[in-house]
Formats: structure tokens, C-alpha cells, sequence
């Protein structure tokens, strides 16, 4: 990676500046993943000076800053109490703890990675995105926005509920990235499931989702029929992980346990 000038603003206004003024320009967050998408940038733009690197508590939700870093996400008490842990057990089985070190949640949301572990936890939680200029979001109606303006994302709001939570990760080894991964969420009586490294970015099972929560109760029957409704409106595909047919068993295999785990805790 090529970078012409590295610049560490003093407030938001002469970042976002910046950002929006010279063409290639960039922020950096941790950059544990700045190399795998990006060549040659004319100006980088360090935003660790702007005090985004604080977990703010409050009594609905967990404002995290964008600074924050995955490590520190992971052995927070309060992140480990939401949805059974569901966050801070998928970001356990990123890398290892010197990168989750360095990777921050800002970074981990802004590359729109496929093979995140971390979006698909998010995304079957109650998830926003705060930006200097746009202001709030939704992590999904980010996600499915091809191309943003350029923005600085300041924070990651989490509402707080009584939900429990599934993660799963598969991959050849711990330190390796998934061949697929599945997040699944319970909150008030409703399901979210989320598929990623299909190898496309993690999408949440929308169809899926709605047949699973016309029932008041989830049998081996409907869980069998929630598996063939998420094969068929979730898109699947090879890549040097696997085949496409493998990835599709393994989202069979861990949406049934997934579910199961998720209905026997609540009960």
C-alpha cells in the first residue's frame, strides 16, 4: 500500500475537511484490514486524536465509540451481558488478541468485509450507526448501501434487551477467516438470523426470519422448513475456502443447532 500524506487532525471539522475535499483520501481506524482492500492512497487520515475510543453506558443502550478496538468490546462486562454474550463471543474467534488489539469497531463496520464476524452478531441485534454529517443509520440500511458519501462514523449505538443469542464460526483454523458464519438472536418473541462469508457480505435472512416468527412455537417440522427458505433466498458461492455446496451444508447444519441452542435457553 502506497500512501502520499498521513495526517492526524485536532477536531472532527478538519477531518471531515479533508475527507471531503481531496479526492483520495482516507480514514484509518485500527487498520488491522486497510491493506486487503486498498492500494494507493494520496492522503490518510488519523482519527485517534477525536476521542472516539470510549464505551459510554447508558440505561438503554451501549454507545461505543468508533475507536473503540474489538479487544477491549470483547472483555467489556456489559457487552458480554448482551443477547448471552453473542458479541463478545464472535469476536473472540477474530485473529488473535494482538489484531483484536489494533481492530476497531469503526474499521470493522466501514470495510464492509464479507468475512466479518463481527457485522452478522450486530445485524440480529438492535443496531445503529452515528455519523458527523448523515447522523443516525441502521447497520442494515448502511449495509445496503452501495455508495455512501463520505462520512466519519463516530459511533455504534446497541439498544439493550433481554435477548439470548447463537454465533458460530467456521473455518480451517482458529486464526483463519470463516468459511461461513451464522449469528441468531431472540428478543421479545421475535427471530433474527443472519448468514455471512457466503462469501458475500453477512445479510440477514429476511424470509427465513418472518416464517419463524409466525409461530408461537418452533418444531423439528419448522425448523426443518426455516432451513429450506434460507437456502433458498440466501445466496451462496465458492471461493478459495470451500465450495458452495459445503457452505450451504454448514448453514443447514448450524441454523438447526443455532435455533435449537436459541429456544432451549429461553425456555
Amino acid at each position: 500500500m502506497l500512501v502520499t500524506k498521513y495526517l492526524r487532525p485536532e477536531s472532527l471539522s478538519d477531518a471531515y475537511k479533508v475527507l471531503t475535499e481531496e479526492k483520495k483520501s482516507l480514514i484509518i481506524a485500527g487498520g488491522a484490514w486497510i491493506k486487503l482492500s486498498i492500494k494507493k492512497i494520496d492522503t490518510l487520515i488519523s482519527i485517534d486524536n477525536l476521542n472516539l475510543n470510549q464505551i459510554e453506558i447508558t440505561k438503554d443502550s451501549l454507545e461505543i465509540g468508533s475507536m473503540v478496538t474489538l479487544r477491549e468490546l470483547e472483555i467489556n462486562k456489559e457487552v458480554n451481558e448482551l443477547y448471552d454474550g453473542i458479541l463478545a463471543r464472535a469476536i473472540h474467534k477474530i485473529m488473535g488478541i494482538n489484531i483484536r488489539n489494533i481492530a476497531t469497531i469503526g474499521g470493522s463496520i466501514m470495510g464492509k468485509f464479507p468475512f466479518s464476524d463481527i457485522i452478522p452478531a450486530l445485524l440480529v441485534m438492535d443496531t445503529k450507526l452515528i455519523f458527523y454529517k448523515q447522523g443516525e443509520i441502521t447497520l442494515e440500511e448502511y449495509l445496503e448501501t452501495p455508495k455512501m458519501e463520505k462520512d466519519i462514523l463516530l459511533k455504534v449505538i446497541i439498544k439493550k434487551e433481554k435477548g439470548v443469542g447463537f454465533f458460530k464460526k467456521v473455518a480451517k483454523t482458529p486464526l483463519d477467516f470463516s468459511i461461513i458464519n451464522i449469528a441468531i438472536s431472540k428478543c421479545n418473541n421475535k427471530f433474527k438470523v443472519c448468514l455471512g462469508s457466503t462469501p458475500y457480505l453477512a445479510k440477514l435472512a429476511i424470509n427465513t426470519m418472518e416464517y419463524l416468527n409466525k409461530h408461537s412455537k418452533i418444531s423439528e417440522e419448522i425448523i426443518n422448513s426455516a432451513i429450506k427458505i434460507m437456502i433458498q433466498e440466501i445466496k451462496f458461492n465458492k471461493n478459495v475456502r470451500s465450495s458452495k455446496e459445503y457452505k450451504e451444508e454448514l448453514a443447514k447444519v448450524y441454523l438447526k443447532r443455532g435455533l435449537k441452542k436459541v429456544i432451549a435457553h429461553v425456555g
